[in-house]
């Protein structure tokens, strides 16, 4: 991986942080560290890095408190990676819900981390470098410009988590195209993924909230998925 990546750990246990931050640089990651919410949210604002991972059980501000204000106060579409010893689907869909784009229970495995991290890196990354993509659907007053991640409705930007803006661009991508949940799944994340057909409807359901007047341009197909309407009616 380049090193140009920078990563903001923040997490309150030491022996955890260090085991991260060892894996990390070890792979090639300028690490930054904080070990509660409100010195992550400062680092962030500081340093602007690349990707955090990001705790759930904080003292004081929690990490679900922190993903939520980095998406709303700070407007960062920053890839965030949950990591926490809650595993259960209820704490799943909380920080999907929350704003994280990835979720990792303990004890986990540095590989799995790292596959993880480069994984949520390599979606981040621009698509195209001339800048001049650009999709709309005028009947939704919806365009998207994959190249920035950038989606605008009415012409006013919409900020979208990077899991909300692959799933728009999936749909999106093939109008009138029926995709189930498993397949919205496997295409965002990979195979055999651990991520669960409710979360999906957790992260369809915040991304129409988020489309606000282009909402209906996502159909939902009952007892099969979702498809992308590209004009309304």
């Amino acid at each position: 991986m380049d090193n140009q990546f920078t990563i903001l750990v923040i997490e309150d246990e030491d022996d955890i942080q260090q085991l991260i931050v060892y894996n990390l640089v070890k792979a090639g990651f300028k690490v930054l560290c904080a070990g509660d919410g409100e010195g992550g949210l400062q680092s962030h604002v500081a340093n602007h890095p690349d990707l955090i991972v990001l705790d759930l059980m904080l003292p004081g501000m929690d990490g679900l408190a922190v993903c939520q204000e980095l998406r709303s106060a700070h407007q960062s579409d920053i890839p965030v990676l949950m990591l926490t010893a809650k595993g259960e689907e209820e704490d799943i869909v909380a920080g999907l819900a929350a704003g994280a784009d990835d979720y990792l229970p303990k004890p986990f495995s540095p590989k799995i981390l790292l596959a993880r991290i480069h994984a949520l890196l390599r979606r981040s990354r621009p698509s195209s470098p001339d800048g001049h993509d650009k999709i709309s659907f005028p009947g939704h007053h919806l365009t998207i410009i994959p190249h920035s991640h950038g989606v605008f409705v009415n012409g006013v930007s919409i900020h979208l988590t990077h899991s909300e803006f692959l799933i728009l661009m999936l749909l999106a991508g093939k109008p009138g195209w029926v995709y189930s949940r498993q397949q919205i799944i496997n295409d965002i994340r990979g195979f055999d993924y651990s991520l669960t057909e409710r979360a999906i409807d957790v992260l369809i359901s915040g991304l129409r909230k988020k489309l606000g007047p282009a909402a209906p341009a996502i159909d939902t197909v009952r007892g099969v998925g979702y498809r992308f309407s590209a004009h309304p009616g």
